[in-house]
């Protein structure tokens, strides 16, 4: 069987220019929830903005790297990690916070933050860690990635969609709620259909490798949410913001993985299917783990009363 390093997901330049404008919806939807009071709301909690900000964007990156370095998984995996890490929040970490009982405020405002910090962060991080590890460096130095470029794809897919949805939110806001709606199931739509499409003709490829990033990738997301969890708790934030600080740093935005991926890397096998899997897992995941906390809340408040 071929090495997944040589591996390559066949996805056209149309399927591209879908994935492209389907990931700027979903952002822009996003956005429609978000205003300058969110950003002010953090400002004026500085804890909780340099926890969730430094959770997501400082600790996990170098949590996985730490992580990689020990297990020493196959190197287009080992990017595929790291891509995935230094992306955002994902776009569904707002709606499982509040199925979570979670601060539904801080999630968005964190939401907001990290979208308008990934600009820089996400190649950063990615650019930095990938090449520190020795066995993924070759493969960046194969492609000649340049950071800039990976900065103007995600500039335009995050901040373009952040500014105009705002701008819809002041503006018109009885037409963003109304937008709202609609688009916040669409994200999770989105990405199933991206999975799906782009793995459909890769189907043998797919169901060859799974089981090479199943355990990876499954320990990665548990690693994630233990972080942000403890690092809440270590300074003494209530549940509710352990909560909301702990889905935020295990929900990455694995769909802006995948166009990268797809954009840069031509599809790369490890790297395509490790971000692939992940994106699905953080729907189940955080699914289950937000029913957990609401049944615990439900169940606390039954006792109290």
């Amino acid at each position: 069987m071929q090495e997944l390093d040589q591996v390559k997901i066949n996805f056209d330049s149309q399927g591209l220019w879908i994935l492209n404008i389907a990931l700027a919806i979903v952002m822009f939807g996003v956005a429609l929830g978000i205003t300058l009071d969110d950003f002010k709301r953090l400002l004026h909690k500085p804890k909780l903005l340099f926890l969730g900000i430094a959770s997501q964007f400082i600790m996990l990156p170098l949590v996985t790297f730490l992580f990689v370095y020990v297990v020493r998984p196959q190197p287009s995996i080992a990017l595929g990690m790291f891509m995935v890490a230094a992306c955002p929040g994902g776009n569904i970490s707002n709606f499982m916070t509040h199925l979570a009982k979670g601060n539904s405020a801080l999630s968005v405002s964190l939401t907001a933050f990290a979208t308008l910090i990934a600009i820089v962060m996400t190649p950063f991080n990615f650019q930095f860690y990938g090449s520190l590890y020795q066995p993924t460096a070759g493969l960046l130095r194969d492609v000649a990635l340049n950071p800039f470029d990976v900065l103007e794809v995600v500039g335009m897919i995050l901040g373009i969609p952040l500014l105009l949805g705002m701008f819809v939110r002041k503006s018109f806001p009885e037409l963003a709620q109304r937008l709202s709606k609609w688009l916040k199931p669409f994200s999770i739509i989105v990405f199933v259909a991206i999975v799906i499409i782009a793995f459909s003709k890769n189907l043998d490829v797919f169901t060859g490798y799974i089981d090479h990033v199943l355990l990876l990738g499954i320990t990665h997301n548990f690693l994630a949410v233990l972080l942000g969890w403890f690092l809440a708790k270590s300074l003494k934030v209530s549940l509710r913001d352990k909560k909301t600080i702990a889905i935020e740093t295990g929900i990455q935005n694995s769909g802006l993985g995948l166009l990268l991926i797809f954009t840069f890397f031509n599809g790369l096998g490890g790297m395509a299917i490790m971000a692939a899997f992940l994106g699905i897992w953080h729907i189940v995941s955080g699914l289950v783990l937000a029913y957990f906390w609401s049944f615990k809340t439900a169940k606390a408040q039954t006792v109290i009363h």
